[in-house]
């Protein structure tokens, strides 16, 4: 068996773009890319012959390396650049020397990872955007359907799915807005042994010393143009605002589609059954059942990544101007929180595409209230009438009434003699009752 981790207790991300994006040779080949990429910077900055640059670029071919040993190799040194550089010098040939020339290999991890966010990350807005597109398209088709608003977990007042679905896109364009941000930033690393640059000053010193550390100070610029990261203005070995960012824009996308699969597992309940998922998942015990699976495994990647943005978070305190084990411990729960709000991104897509809406249940269920849902606006109505204080009072009478003896509160309110004579039409109508829904939903469309 040659892939040790085949996704098998991790449905959320198995077979989901950004977990091919995100495995072992996609690391791999990111670091061969950045190996490559700085032999081709020095070249650019006139510290490496161009014979160089082309051959360890060559070299550089994931297929000629053994992930695995290299894998068993790591621990000796703390991490796996070391047995990679060591492979792909040998791989150059007599242009062996350049490669990895003045880095340490933080440079090469941290650059690696950058490139495996960006790369990632390029999926995930694809899948938002597949996600806002669907939601518009559902916002706009339900902005009158009303249903009951509901507010700790009880019926509160009539709003629509409209709106309900316009606030599910409104969170996906934030975490769309904040991913292309943090994306655009992601900067290359390079700094060298300690984050002065020094050995790459030395290297470019044949010229002499400022000449050397011209060189130096271009090649962290030529080195993100090779790789098409963002310029660093620092080396951060110990700087890790790019990790925290990343981290950051991460569990929040998780949160915002956990909250589309939260409400979508609330509203799919056999007793509410107002949406449905457009091809549920089926029981190994119960043939009827079509369970809400997408929205289930999109709940379970909001869970799971605040958790390891945590983990990224406390990285943040790393002492020296290298550190042991704050940089080596952010490896993991970064690919992890790239592979959960990838694969969480990619089901959320299916699920709002295929979702169906069922808006005779959702009538069905605001006239299973009796009206109730109507109080707040005709306590505003009777007001003028009865006094707020008398107002408020019958109407929480005639609403304990209403769910004692199963009668519809209008049936009720035409039963009171102080309301004799008053003109209640279409108060107790609650899809009359949703408010501005309507112009909020088309408010919030006009986002792009």
């Amino acid at each position: 068996m040659t892939d040790l981790d085949t996704g098998l207790l991790d449905p959320v991300r198995a077979g989901s773009p950004a977990e091919a994006a995100t495995g072992d040779t996609a690391f791999l080949q990111a670091l061969l890319d950045a190996e490559a990429a700085l032999t081709r910077a020095q070249a650019a900055t006139g510290t490496a012959p161009a014979q160089a640059a082309r051959a360890v670029t060559e070299a550089a071919d994931p297929a000629r390396f053994d992930l695995r040993s290299i894998a068993l190799r790591a621990p000796a040194g703390g991490n796996p650049v070391i047995p990679l550089v060591a492979d792909l010098t040998e791989a150059a040939g007599e242009w062996g020397p350049y490669v990895h020339r003045g880095a340490t290999s933080q440079d090469v991890l941290d650059t690696a990872a950058m490139l495996v966010a960006v790369r990632t990350l390029g999926l995930v807005l694809d899948d938002l955007a597949r996600t806002e597109r669907a939601l518009g398209s559902l916002a706009a088709a339900h902005r009158d359907t009303a249903m009951p608003g509901r507010t700790l977990t009880q019926h509160a007042v009539p709003t629509t799915f409209g709106l309900k679905a316009a606030g599910w896109r409104s969170l996906v364009l934030d975490a769309r807005d904040r991913i292309a941000t943090v994306r655009d930033g992601l900067p290359a690393q390079l700094g060298g042994a300690a984050g002065t640059l020094a050995a790459f000053a030395d290297h470019g010193a044949g010229a002499g010393p400022a000449a050397g550390a011209e060189h130096a100070a271009a090649l962290p610029a030529a080195y993100a143009r090779e790789l098409g990261l963002a310029a660093p203005l620092l080396p951060w070995h110990v700087l890790r605002t790019p990790v925290a960012d990343l981290a950051g824009a991460l569990a929040l996308t998780a949160g915002a589609l956990g909250k589309i699969a939260a409400d979508v597992l609330v509203l799919s309940r056999t007793e509410i059954a107002e949406v449905a998922e457009g091809a549920g998942g089926g029981s190994s015990a119960m043939p009827h059942k079509a369970n809400p699976v997408r929205a289930t495994l999109v709940a379970t990647a909001a869970r799971r990544a605040p958790h390891l943005a945590a983990s990224l978070y406390a990285c943040l305190a790393a002492e020296d101007e290298r550190p042991a084990g704050a940089w080596h411990a952010e490896w993991e729960p970064l690919r992890e929180l790239l592979r959960l709000v990838g694969g969480a991104a990619h089901h959320t897509a299916g699920l709002v595409e295929g979702l169906r809406v069922d808006p005779a249940a959702m009538r069905a269920h605001l006239d299973a209230a009796g009206g109730l849902l109507v109080a707040e606006r005709l306590s505003v109505a009777l007001t003028p009438l009865l006094g707020r204080t008398r107002a408020r009072a019958l109407l929480a009478e005639l609403a304990a009434r209403s769910r004692a003896e199963g009668r519809p509160l209008a049936e009720l309110l035409a039963g009171q003699p102080e309301l004799a004579g008053a003109d209640l039409t279409g108060l107790t109508d609650p899809t009359l009752a949703t408010g501005c829904a309507g112009t909020l939903t088309d408010q919030a469309l006009e986002r792009r």
